[in-house]
């Protein structure tokens, strides 16, 4: 099938770009926003690049891309335009500068691709770009008008030449014309020529300049080019079939004649025609299947989602390292071909891909071998079953056995339980009883005796302290069976941080012996947290009341700071008292325990912090690499799970309060 005009092959590319889920954004004015810019060549491959475009589009909006997205076509066709296309390439990149510059430039196809490094300052732009379907190795456009029918261009390995140079990733094909060649010279040892077959695009036009190279370190093969530019696809059929003896044709492409017509795939059945005795090998896949044995040749894939990926890795790390990924390749082989020219296939290399391969016996006989499979695979579920129903008893056997080792355990609990209950009965009824003989003897003095103003004040305020000490006892032993019972609401609500530390610090001063010194310290001019404020409060002042009883002399230190993530605040209370002694660290947070059985309370303090703490999403430990006295820690999150994420607002600068 020739095409005299690519017309159709415009409507369908359009037409497939028009189908894609994507709303692309390339409608909108440029001036609105800097663009992603798509520069595409418009050349034979259509279907491949609009895929690729579509792919891109549909992955870049599902990676959160937002910037718009502008599509340029070249409308590149025959080489024999190719003087144009540098020029096209210039007006282009001048359009988008003119207002805002782009984002990024991506370059799809061979000819968008040699246009652009052909610029003259090339080497003076800064934008990023990004490359698809194209070839490490190059050739430069022509910069005046010469023949370009017997132009002999040189190739030019990117990555070697450029690659360091320019803001430039992506990805890019390598076709192996050395290893192509050492393929043919080892199964047809006795080769003298080798007929390149390349057509009149800028593809064929750079790989005949790469082949031409790369046959410099084949001194002694003859290198006859059967070149689109010069001949019609009747003229290189005529030449095939007038090859010499001990030739081997490699083909590297051919869509376009000397007259810019269009063929499909029956060009390159009317080259087998002419002379099928020939063996025929393949350079960039063309001829697979039909008429070429095999080749060494790129894994062509999409690279659409793959460039997405790139484009927000450069949209998100500006200074960051290009990725420049050359896309491997593999030997295929034909079966059909390698039995026809028989070829013994232990003269392959290893790891090959084969087309057209026979059915295998399990191919063949895939029915029979299912049966008999699953015959076997009912027996073996028979066993299964056996051995299901046999370890099954044993499991019952060994659970009822466990079931008596818990249910001792829940009477040794039952019984420890028991012993708490009792022993939390005695502790409250000398705690409650202390407070209640204060209240009801000052009471009682004040009522019967007569004393001066001032004694009477004093025995007011013993009687205030104790009833003050006993609200405290009761309001505990409630928190802590509301906590426990899942039946305590948290109320949420900003918190200035900072001021809440400072309130806590003024409010417990009160209590605290002469020789001791209030420090509060962080690293945040500002915090606002998302929490209950009298629960966090309330954590707060346990702490700092539990650091008053047990320092005499020193610093108590309030402070909370970020941690690593920045997902937690950290906040921690130390003092220089008498510190907590290492096995009785971790029994601290259980209820009833108390460091010193003397003291005033009723050991239940630090279980409601910590079940305070868990509820608001945090933890609470010592710090056991504090020697100097102790130092209770806690974090508390930053996203709370049961609020929305808090807001958090950090300036770096010390801030400490003193309370000599």
């Amino acid at each position: 099938m020739i095409f005299q005009k690519n017309d159709l092959i415009r409507i369908i590319y359009w037409g497939i770009l028009c189908l894609s889920p994507f709303q692309m954004v390339w409608a909108q004015d440029v001036r609105e926003s800097n663009p992603i810019l798509i520069i595409s060549s418009y050349n034979p491959e259509t279907f491949q690049t609009s895929k690729n475009i579509s792919e891109f589009l549909d992955e870049y909006k599902l990676l959160g891309g937002t910037s718009p997205v502008m599509i340029e076509n070249m409308n590149c066709k025959s080489f024999s335009e190719s003087i144009q296309w540098k020029h096209q390439m210039q007006e282009i990149l001048h359009k988008y500068e003119e207002y805002k510059s782009p984002k990024i430039i991506i370059l799809l196809g061979q000819e968008a691709w040699s246009s652009y490094l052909s610029q003259e300052d090339i080497l003076q732009r800064k934008t990023p770009i990004l490359c698809g379907m194209v070839s490490r190795h190059v050739i430069l456009l022509p910069t005046d008008t010469i023949n370009l029918k017997n132009w002999e261009p040189k190739t030019i390995d990117f990555k070697k030449i450029y690659g360091k140079k320019l803001n430039i990733s992506g990805f890019a094909y390598y076709y192996d014309i050395k290893t192509n060649i050492q393929l043919i010279q080892r199964l047809y040892p006795k080769t003298r020529h080798i007929a390149f077959i390349s057509d009149n695009s800028y593809g064929g036009v750079s790989m005949q300049a790469h082949v031409r190279e790369d046959m410099k370190s084949f001194p002694k093969l003859d290198l006859i080019l059967l070149d689109g530019r010069r001949h019609s696809i009747y003229t290189i059929a005529d030449q095939i079939s007038l090859l010499p003896e001990n030739t081997v044709i490699l083909i590297g492409t051919w869509r376009v004649d000397k007259y810019d017509s269009y063929f499909m795939r029956n060009a390159t059945y009317s080259m087998m025609s002419a002379n099928p005795r020939i063996p025929a090998f393949s350079l960039a896949s063309v001829g697979l299947g039909h008429w070429t044995i095999g080749g060494y040749n790129p894994l062509y894939r999409s690279i659409g989602k793959d460039m997405a990926h790139q484009a927000i890795y450069i949209l998100r790390h500006p200074s960051g390292v290009r990725k420049w990924e050359t896309i491997p390749n593999k030997y295929v082989f034909d079966c059909n071909k390698l039995s026809e020219f028989n070829i013994d296939q232990r003269l392959l290399p290893l790891g090959a891909d084969y087309l057209n391969q026979k059915q295998t016996f399990f191919e063949k006989y895939r029915y029979q071998i299912g049966a008999i499979t699953a015959i076997f695979l009912l027996l073996v579920f028979g066993l299964i079953l056996t051995s299901f129903s046999y370890l099954r008893t044993k499991r019952l056997k060994d659970k009822l056995q466990e079931s008596e080792i818990e249910l001792l355990a829940a009477k040794e609990k039952a019984e420890e339980s028991d012993r708490l209950k009792s022993a939390f009965l005695a502790n409250m009824s000398h705690e409650i009883r202390t407070p209640l003989n204060a209240i009801v003897g000052f009471s009682n003095v004040l009522v019967t005796e007569n004393f001066s103003k001032e004694e009477q004040k004093e025995f007011v305020e013993v009687i205030q302290t104790n009833s003050d000490l006993l609200l405290r006892l009761i309001g505990d032993i409630l928190d802590i069976s509301r906590l426990e019972t899942g039946r305590l609401k948290f109320t949420y609500e900003d918190c200035d941080v900072i001021g809440l530390c400072h309130k806590i610090l003024a409010t417990t001063s009160f209590s605290k012996k002469i020789d001791v010194e209030y420090v509060f310290e962080t690293d945040m001019e500002a915090c606002l947290l998302r929490t209950d404020v009298q629960r966090l409060q309330q954590v707060l002042i346990n702490l700092v009341s539990n650091a008053n009883k047990y320092t005499e002399r020193g610093r108590i230190t309030l402070a909370f700071q970020e941690n690593e993530t920045k997902d937690f605040l950290i906040f921690s209370v130390t003092d220089t008292g008498s510190g907590i002694p290492l096995e009785k660290q971790r029994k601290v947070f259980e209820r009833f325990e108390k460091l010193d059985e003397y003291a005033q309370g009723t050991g239940l303090g630090l279980a409601i912090c910590k079940l305070t703490i868990e509820f608001l999403g945090g933890k609470i430990w010592i710090d056991q690499n504090y020697v100097g006295g102790a130092r209770f820690m806690f974090s508390h999150p930053i996203k709370n799970s049961n609020e929305e994420e808090v807001k958090i607002h950090s300036i770096r600068k010390t801030n400490r309060f003193r309370n000599a």
